[in-house]
């Protein structure tokens, strides 16, 4: 009897043992699935908010390297538009665009979600309210998934702008790649695998700072003027969309304040190549520029890059939400 109840114990135990195991396993598996479904939608959110964008951010780098001649937003695109024409020119590096998406937008919109659904839920289980997290808690958030995604794609960050600024080099000092896999090859066989991650340091800067306000401020925005009565009930006037417009357009503002420098600072250290030595490192080329061009060069390209930003945020936040929607029944912000 001793030895058949020991053995009912242990068996017991033994059954806990592997129930709980496998709970755990089933819970981060459906973590994985929850955080893999939300990058992809952000990935596919993101190409479409890129299809309509590119073009600024081709006069957004064109404007910013140096040895531009433009003078302002408009001359540079109608400069570049004739000078190339639009595939050539102003779609010059859409494939590094739309890869970019799948490594940099994906990480950061997709992330932020998880982490600001999985804050809401805990919430909930804590008995408070849903939404009952802080501004700073959201920025951190926004931080976090920021810096994870620029850094995994900055090869593509980096083949977007030699592609975007190839046609505003001498014909013989052109590099002429066939696309974003030609682009990262290249660099990668000429210059070494390390010069894929050239200006990583104000990549993930930028990035981080960029992303912490894009889509915390975002999310703070729309949570408080959901109750404002401007936008409806809850801030559902046709289907919501205004309230996340406005939302992501005051944030694209701030975010392209405080990150334009380190925008300005990563193109150029970019778009060098070929054993360039011009920058010793990201404060190096922030000094040469301010020294050589004045402070104010630290905002170049500020138009380009909010007429960017602010559309890609609103396109892309806007697609991510709304497919969140149907396809899980939530909303991704």
């Amino acid at each position: 009897r001793l030895y058949a109840a020991f053995f009912t114990s242990s068996f017991s135990v033994a059954l806990s043992v592997l129930y709980q195991k496998r709970e755990v396993k089933s819970t981060m598996t459906a973590a994985a699935g929850a955080l893999l479904l939300k990058m992809v939608i952000a990935a596919f959110s993101g190409m479409g908010a890129a299809t309509v964008c590119h073009p600024l951010d081709v006069i957004r780098v064109q404007m910013q390297t140096e040895g531009s001649t433009y003078n302002g937003f408009t001359d540079a695109a109608a400069g570049i538009y004739k000078k190339d024409g639009l595939k050539e020119g102003l779609y010059a590096g859409v494939s590094a665009a739309y890869l970019r998406q799948w490594l940099y937008g994906s990480c950061r919109i997709g992330i932020y979600a998880y982490l600001l659904e999985n804050a809401q839920n805990a919430n909930v289980k804590a008995g408070l309210d849903k939404n009952a997290i802080s501004l700073p808690s959201k920025m951190l958030m926004g931080l976090t998934s920021g810096g994870i995604g620029s850094f995994v794609g900055t090869p593509s960050e980096l083949a977007l702008v030699r592609m975007g600024n190839d046609k505003k080099l001498p014909v013989e000092q052109r590099r002429n790649y066939n696309g974003v896999g030609d682009a990262i090859t290249r660099i990668a066989r000429d210059e070494g695998f390390p010069a894929l991650f050239t200006g990583a340091p104000a990549t993930v800067l930028r990035a981080c700072l960029l992303s912490a306000c894009a889509m915390g401020i975002t999310s703070e925005i729309k949570m408080r003027l959901s109750g404002s009565g401007f936008f409806g009930d809850d801030g559902k006037l046709y289907g919501g969309v205004p309230l996340l417009f406005v939302a992501t357009l005051i944030s694209s503002l701030a975010a392209n304040i405080v990150a334009n420098p380190f925008d300005v600072v990563k193109s150029r250290m970019q778009s060098t190549g070929d054993g360039s030595t011009q920058y010793n490192s990201m404060l190096d080329c922030f000094l040469q520029t301010v020294g050589n061009e004045g402070v104010f060069k630290l905002w170049s390209g500020f138009v380009p890059a909010f007429l960017k930003l602010a559309p890609y945020t609103v396109i892309s936040l806007i697609l991510t939400d709304k497919i969140t929607k149907i396809v899980t029944g939530k909303e991704a912000l």
